[in-house]
């Protein structure tokens, strides 16, 4: 069956019938935190664990584009348009050749961004590597370290193209969305229901403790190639991993106090709260490796990079929306880098 994107109107056609995305309902998924859109999946009967950019992705699938084969079979028999207009509708970079469209929408569906690192390939068995490398069509034969090396090629030249949606639909949303509009939240569980969701009243108790394998996954960020670094540095950071508990209930109790704004403010007081307690964080080595693990965290308490209590007209607001766009967010991407080069031995 056919289909044609009309990329204008962000809707999708068959021959069967017509289907249009919702757009208060992209919009409303663009900008919502982690616990919103918890609360979504939850609602529609979908899995809510995952980070808030894997969580997205899986109701932007599963609610927006309901009626669409995004099985790998069905991201194969795509074209190149109609390819480039569902990662519009991801939110992601939309450019590149075919076959680049297909797996970075396939990666973008099924994986995790911020765990599809080399340290993780590495830890694959071989099949898992040779399925993968099936899916994202390369060359299957070889060693293991062959197939993780193709693996690894892919995933550097898609670079920052997938994993997590534009800086500017997840801070302004769809520029023709009305104000009016924003707060709802469609179920499609139910064509008729409606569940409303008042992001900017919600209320969060961050110090709710995490699943499980979100703690294992930082406490496993926190160690993961220490044997690259220095005695020193490998033993601070066991020590600190040991303690992933306690690190989750400080940011949990930052975020309360400061209305669940995670930014440099909120990393140093972390920072100093650790040294109080005795954490050995002079290393600045050590300090990288924790805030890029405590702003995962952060984030997955559904954290926001800035919180304003005023009125949308308010000169403070608009600080912290300047903020929020620039230096916050360079700063974090910075760290993440560092730790990335760490990881990878290149520091």
């Amino acid at each position: 069956m056919r289909k044609r994107y009309d990329l204008e109107h962000v809707t999708v056609t068959t021959r069967v019938d017509m289907v249009t995305v919702d757009r208060v309902l992209l919009d409303q998924l663009y900008r919502s935190r982690l616990m919103t859109l918890r609360e979504v999946a939850e609602s529609n009967d979908l899995a809510k664990n995952g980070s808030v950019e894997v969580l997205r992705a899986r109701l932007i699938r599963h609610l927006v584009l309901s009626g669409e084969d995004l099985s790998w079979e069905g991201i194969q028999a795509l074209n190149h348009e109609e390819l480039g207009a569902i990662l519009k509708i991801f939110g992601i970079k939309s450019s590149g050749s075919h076959k680049e469209r297909r797996q970075r929408l396939w990666l973008h569906l099924n994986f995790d961004s911020r765990r599809m690192r080399v340290e993780y390939l590495a830890e694959m068995e071989r099949e898992k590597l040779h399925e993968l490398c099936q899916k994202l069509e390369l060359p299957l034969t070889g060693t293991r370290t062959v197939l993780m090396g193709r693996v690894s090629g892919v995933l550097n030249s898609q670079g920052r193209g997938w994993g997590q949606i534009k800086k500017s639909l997840k801070r302004n949303g769809l520029s023709d969305i009305d104000s009016s509009d924003r707060g709802e939240i469609i179920s499609k569980k139910d064509q008729e229901e409606i569940v409303i969701i008042d992001v900017s009243d919600e209320k969060i108790d961050f110090l709710e403790p995490l699943p499980l394998h979100v703690l294992e996954d930082a406490r496993d960020t926190l160690i993961s190639g220490i044997s690259n670094l220095d005695n020193r540095d490998s033993d601070d950071l066991k020590k600190i991993s040991e303690r992933i508990d306690d690190l989750e209930r400080m940011i949990g109790t930052i975020l309360n106090g400061h209305g669940g704004r995670w930014s440099e403010i909120e990393e140093d007081l972390l920072i100093r709260l650790a040294e109080r307690r005795g954490w050995p964080m002079i290393q600045e080595s050590v300090r990288t490796r924790v805030l890029l693990v405590a702003s995962r965290l952060a984030e997955e308490k559904g954290c926001s990079a800035f919180t304003s209590q005023k009125n949308e007209s308010d000169k403070t607001d608009q600080v912290y929306r300047i903020l929020n766009s620039s230096e916050a967010m360079e700063r974090i991407r910075s760290k993440m880098t560092e730790a990335e080069q760490i990881l990878t031995g290149l520091r």
